[in-house]
């Protein structure tokens, strides 16, 4: 993290609490490895030493693979790609630091202080035994053990299929916040009314401890012509209610089920747009039209608003459209203006004074002890919004001061309040409040409104908000997975030198899908960001487990002479416990994330329900199904010896025992 210029970040801590259980992998197998052969009779050093050299490739296969997992992730583009480029370089290093501690601090420890236990190999027990059987029973009906595989990973995609998927899952921040808009030219005595509507409406929620009311929003001012200093102004039409919730601990309902109360009870209340909660990623759905034609772009944006409140389970639509206020409008009759000489330049300047004020370093200021305060002249309240008044304003000429109205049309009406734009063109964005919905479901149904299917001349739909980088961003993961899964396999090639064997491993990869979609629709989650994540790890630990089984079984068959399901039983015998072992750790260093023990874990806990739905089901399943994939691919691998020569030799066959026809 130092020499990378990285912080100590949520995203680096993320990174290194998800590798926690991945960190011990590696020395799980060396100390069990030593183990098993102190308990065959070896000294301390000489168990170290031959356990060491048998597990050595194994063990750097196995962490080479989680590289090539992790290390993809940090060329992602697009914004996910800026989010976890730290992840992936955090997840490599640590992964490359365990492999360091495994391959030469495990063994020197353990040939210090472990002992030897006997002098024969240990007897397995009764769950070893059944297994045994199990595995056994598996190879002998390898077309059955294959077929209810494949039967497994099909149900596996159609589960996947049916998952509701989300961008990020909306987190409990035991807080949310309720704003009010009103119309443009509302005093501030209707905004403080209405917001103590507001707060009356919470009192009787219970999960509600605390309520704070701030009436006017910062605005943008003008510009002083003579002045030469801005300024702003509180927009008095616009509130903000600060709502703070109990702790989560403290509370049954969720933060979310709490919104969808208050915006049910601000419904009914009329003449203004509410919005609730902080309107953070993954709690709202944007979608921005853009046009050159306001009419147009308006029209467009009232229809579309119209259909997503007929959408069940949203809350509330609102848009950027600014609501219509009052206005007085000046047109300069240029001709007589000429006439009077009175320019356009002194017209702008009068109204400016009269309406929003001005002033001068040579007027007087209010003295305070500390400081002064400029004096700002303008017309009261009541002359700005008079239309007579206004029309009477003089306006300075080549032959003196001349009425405002000599010189210029003076009429009322009404105009947008602000006009949003986007690459040049007028734009709009509507915002809808998922309250709970997925993201993925809302943007399916969005997708497949006439108002959108069928798009006037000139409007167009602005690929931009969460949906898009949801889609972004499952698209940048499954590039990631794609390059990882071929860097995989690159890598077991170059250490097996067997392209072969290394289908073998893989093949276990999709096994795993099951489980993680399993588990994520019993714990009623749907497929976001925090799961591929926790997909991802998945396809390294499994990838683990599945070169020490096939490790095993190349070197008895090379090196002992075994049979083919003698090396296979065997390497099932002495590989299953480590297996075992490693998926424990990784899935008890992943259960206090998935139970949500921390104040909110709602961005990590899907991460923990994938790697443990998938740890279970894949380890179960690839203790079975890659003993009966190696034998195809064993066996296809001695035909194509036979076509092809000895060239195929480096496929994976080796001469020293002849595959059984079975």
């Amino acid at each position: 993290i130092y020499w990378m210029d990285f912080s100590l970040n949520v995203i680096t801590m993320l990174a290194l609490s998800l590798v926690i259980g991945l960190l011990v992998d590696d020395t799980i197998v060396e100390v069990e490895n030593i183990d098993r052969h102190l308990k065959k009779g070896a000294s301390p050093v000489k168990a170290a030493m031959d356990a060491a050299t048998e597990i050595g490739l194994a063990v750097v296969a196995t962490t080479m693979t989680l590289v090539a997992v992790f290390l993809p992730t940090a060329f992602m583009g697009g914004i996910p790609g800026l989010i976890f480029k730290q992840f992936g370089w955090t997840a490599v290093v640590a992964v490359l630091a365990s492999l360091v501690v495994a391959r030469l601090i495990t063994p020197m420890l353990c040939a210090r202080f472990l002992k030897s236990h006997g002098t024969s190999e240990s007897q397995p027990g009764r769950i070893m035994s059944a297994y045994l059987r199990f595995a056994a029973l598996a190879l002998k009906y390898r077309f059955t053990t294959s077929l209810g595989a494949a039967i497994f990973f099909f149900a596996s995609l159609v589960g996947l299929s049916v998952l509701p998927q989300d961008f990020v899952p909306s987190s409990d921040y035991a807080r949310t916040s309720i704003s009010i808009e009103l119309a443009p030219g509302t005093p501030i005595e209707a905004t403080r009314r209405l917001a103590e509507d507001v707060r009356l409406q919470t009192v009787n929620i219970p999960e509600i401890r605390q309520v704070f009311t701030t009436v006017g929003a910062s605005s943008g001012g003008g510009m002083s012509s003579r002045g030469g200093g801005g300024f702003s102004s509180g927009d008095v039409r616009k509130a903000t209610l600060s709502v703070m919730l109990s702790p989560v601990s403290e509370r049954s309902r969720s933060q979310m089920e709490i919104e969808n109360e208050l915006r049910k009870r601000l419904r009914d209340l009329p003449g203004a747009r509410f919005t609730v909660g902080y309107g953070s990623t993954g709690e709202k759905l944007q979608l921005n039209l853009t046009s050159d034609d306001p009419q147009a772009l308006d029209r467009t944006a009232r229809a579309v608003m119209t259909e997503l409140q007929a959408v069940p389970g949203l809350g509330n639509i609102t848009s950027s459209a600014s609501l219509l206020r009052p206005e007085i409008f000046i047109k300069p009759d240029f001709a007589r203006a000429a006439e009077l000489g009175v320019t356009a330049a002194a017209i702008g300047e009068t109204l400016l004074v009269a309406t929003s004020g001005d002033y001068e370093s040579s007027l007087a200021k209010l003295n305070l002890p500390e400081r002064q305060v400029d004096i700002r002249v303008q017309l009261p309240y009541a002359a700005r919004s008079d239309l007579s008044t206004i029309s009477q304003l003089r306006v300075p000429g080549s032959r003196g001061l001349v009425p405002l109205s000599a010189v210029a049309d003076v009429s009322i009406g009404s105009g947008p309040a602000q006009i949003t734009r986007y690459d040049r063109a007028r734009n709009i964005q509507i915002d809808a409040e998922l309250g709970g919905v997925p993201l993925g479901e809302v943007a399916r149904i969005v997708d497949e409104l006439p108002a959108l299917k069928d798009l006037p001349p000139g409007v167009r739909k602005l690929d931009i908000g969460d949906a898009e980088r949801m889609k972004e961003m499952f698209a940048n993961f499954g590039l990631a997975m794609l390059t990882g899964i071929v860097c995989v396999f690159m890598v077991l090639v170059l250490l097996f030198k067997d392209f072969m064997q290394p289908i073998t491993i893989l093949a276990a990869l999709p096994l795993s899908i099951g489980g993680a979609v399993l588990a994520l629709l019993i714990a009623n989650s749907s497929f976001s960001m925090p799961a591929t994540i926790g997909l991802l790890m998945l396809m390294g630990i499994t990838t683990k487990n599945s070169i020490l089984l096939v490790d095993y079984a190349v070197m008895a068959i090379r090196d002992h002479g075994m049979s083919e399901t003698d090396a296979l039983l065997d390497a099932c015998r002495k590989r299953a416990r480590p297996i075992v072992m490693t998926t424990l750790a990784m899935a008890a260093g992943m259960l206090p994330v998935a139970l949500g023990l921390d104040a909110d874990t709602s961005f990590r806990a899907p991460m923990g329900i994938v790697v443990i739905g998938g740890l279970i089901t894949s380890t179960v399943l690839s203790l079975v199904v890659v003993p009966v994939v190696f034998t195809y691919v064993y066996r296809a691998a001695g035909k194509l010896k036979g076509v092809f020569g000895t060239s195929a030799a480096a496929a994976g066959h080796h001469d020293v025992a002849a595959p059984q026809p079975r």
